[in-house]
């Protein structure tokens, strides 16, 4: 993007106008093109000021984006209870036989004091050094601050203050987050040495239930992607393929045993898609339900904050810690979660979007076998439809909010510091969404306001619905309404990558889709298999 110094060059005429009528599709008469010249000039001359206006990017607009269209049903009166860990689980002879060890196994060895918080967090910390030269999933090591937490967790627990059962577990956070005295990149050239002093929203919370931050993870550049300035992140069962993103990192990391959960962000696809590629566990919550404060911002209405894991309860342990509003991020909200993973799921009104599990895509003789197993475990499955709108077309409401929180990335031309320069790459995007007009993105969510009453609709019959991870629409449209989703993994294809299946909830109601996924992964075996790193890195 260059600009001209040319005052011709820049004037407003009828003519130019004509030429713009070609990219919003529209046709004005001459009559009404010479009416428009002085206003269109002065609403330019109107953008001029409004950019001499500091605009951080964690300032958000004045329009707040609210998935509830009618009142959500309160949540199920579940007593929480803590399933019973077998008296035999003991620590293994080697420490490294604990890297793939879920948190809720992790945190019983802790509390019973067979293995440290400072042991774990060495043990991570030496897979971390040892296996990043083969997935780039590394930002930043927060090593200095990992032993330091790791030792008062020590303390604590030997003092009788357990603090739940993430205190002392380590794990690593997408550098779209703030941690103190390190930088946070966002995954891109222009903000590698960008330091924000201040702990995100997340990051608060996870210190407060003992956890431990290892390492700041790998984030395709501004959340697109897995290419950032340090590389391509690689998936742990293949590092000749990418591990997908954004949340790269988190997934890799995760899928490798570099660390104890992670946590990842999606906009559009950018937990579950990696959660697939790496064969993780990721919960996707409701839109709100997850401060973003200290957070880089892509999609005001859309961005969501949660945990990549190795099982749906870890994920569940992880959200417990994380929810909440906190006074700092303004859609952020505070809804009841009570975690009972043992629900009857034959009570269930379950769902399957039937027309995606018809169509022809890789896995999808997987995700048959999933609706199977529902069924064998007691569910019902019910076809449905999801709401008949152009969904896809609805997607410059991202671009556009985008566009709008890297706006002064672009016209400065930093821009060409990114490492994709590409046409399906942010800045070429960025410089695209320029060109929405304001009336398309407000009749656009005006558009996903009636997407919002048909998917209240829906989900008035329905407890969960089952869904093919990347195939139709489900997950561009859940984004944009703001519903739950968990994905787990569910097979392999057929070069030996995992698959997966995602289940959508209703508004507010993780505690259901995470019950009724947890379920499946009992009945399979999927999470428990690992990539053999230690092989194709000797290879």
């Amino acid at each position: 993007m260059h600009d001209s110094n040319n005052a011709s060059d820049k004037e407003i005429t009828p003519q130019v106008i004509a030429e713009a009528e070609k990219l919003i599709d529209l046709t004005f008469t001459p009559e009404e093109r010479e009416l428009m010249v002085e206003g269109l000039a002065e609403q330019r001359d109107h953008y001029a000021r409004l950019r001499d206006v500091p605009l951080a990017n964690d300032v958000p607009p004045a329009l707040l984006f609210d998935p509830t269209v009618v009142p959500a049903p309160a949540p199920r009166a579940w007593p929480p209870r803590v399933p019973d860990r077998p008296a035999a689980l003991l620590r293994p002879e080697s420490l490294d036989d604990l890297a793939f060890w879920p948190v809720s196994r992790l945190s019983h060895l802790l509390r019973s004091g067979q293995v440290t918080s400072l042991e774990l967090t060495e043990m991570y910390l030496a897979r971390l050094h040892r296996l990043d030269p083969l997935l780039h999933c590394i930002v930043t090591l927060t090593e200095e601050r990992a032993l330091e937490q790791a030792r008062r967790a020590d303390a604590e627990l030997a003092a009788g203050r357990w603090r739940g059962p993430l205190h002392g577990i380590p794990y690593g956070v997408k550098d779209l987050l703030a941690a103190r005295d390190y930088p946070t990149t966002w995954g891109a050239a222009p903000y590698r040495d960008q330091l924000i002093d201040m702990d995100a929203t997340v990051v608060q919370r996870l210190d407060e239930a003992g956890a431990v931050l290892l390492a700041k993870l790998s984030v395709g550049a501004l959340a697109w992607g897995d290419v950032w300035f340090g590389g391509k992140t690689r998936s742990p069962w293949n590092p000749e393929r990418g591990s997908s993103g954004s949340s790269a990192g988190p997934g890799a990391a995760t899928a490798a045993g570099l660390v104890g959960f992670a946590i990842g962000t999606e906009t559009w696809g950018s937990i579950v898609s990696p959660s697939t590629r790496c064969g993780v566990s990721g919960l996707r919550p409701t839109f709100g339900r997850v401060s973003r404060h200290g957070a880089m911002a892509l999609s005001w209405s859309m961005d969501k904050i949660g945990p990549m894991c190795r099982t749906v309860e870890d994920c569940a342990l992880v959200f417990a810690a994380i929810h909440g509003a906190d006074g700092r991020d303004p859609t952020a909200t505070t809804r009841p979660f009570v975690w009972e993973p043992e629900l009857d799921i034959s009570t269930l009104r379950v769902g399957y979007v039937a027309a995606d599990f018809e169509q022809e895509y890789s896995g999808r003789e997987n995700d048959l076998r999933t609706l199977e197993v529902l069924r064998e475990l007691g569910c019902e499955l019910k076809p449905v439809s999801l709401p008949d709108y152009p969904i896809e077309a609805l997607s410059f409401i991202l671009t556009a909010e985008a566009a709008a929180a890297f706006d002064e990335l672009t016209r400065s031309n930093r821009d060409d510091l990114l490492v994709r320069q590409e046409k399906d790459a942010w800045p070429n995007v960025f410089r695209q969404s320029r060109f929405v007009p304001a009336v398309e993105y407000i009749q656009a969510n005006r558009v996903r306001l009636l997407l919002l009453h048909e998917m209240a609709r829906l989900m008035s019959d329905l407890d969960v619905y089952v869904a093919p991870s990347l195939q139709g629409d489900n997950l561009l449209l859940t984004n944009l309404t703001g519903h739950p989703a968990v994905v787990v993994p569910n097979g392999f294809d057929e070069e030996g990558l995992p698959t997966s299946i995602t289940f959508i909830g209703r508004l507010y109601d993780e505690s259901t889709v995470l019950a009724l996924a947890r379920a499946y992964q009992e009945a399979t075996d999927f999470h428990l298999i690992h990539p053999q790193l230690e092989q194709v890195q000797d290879g």
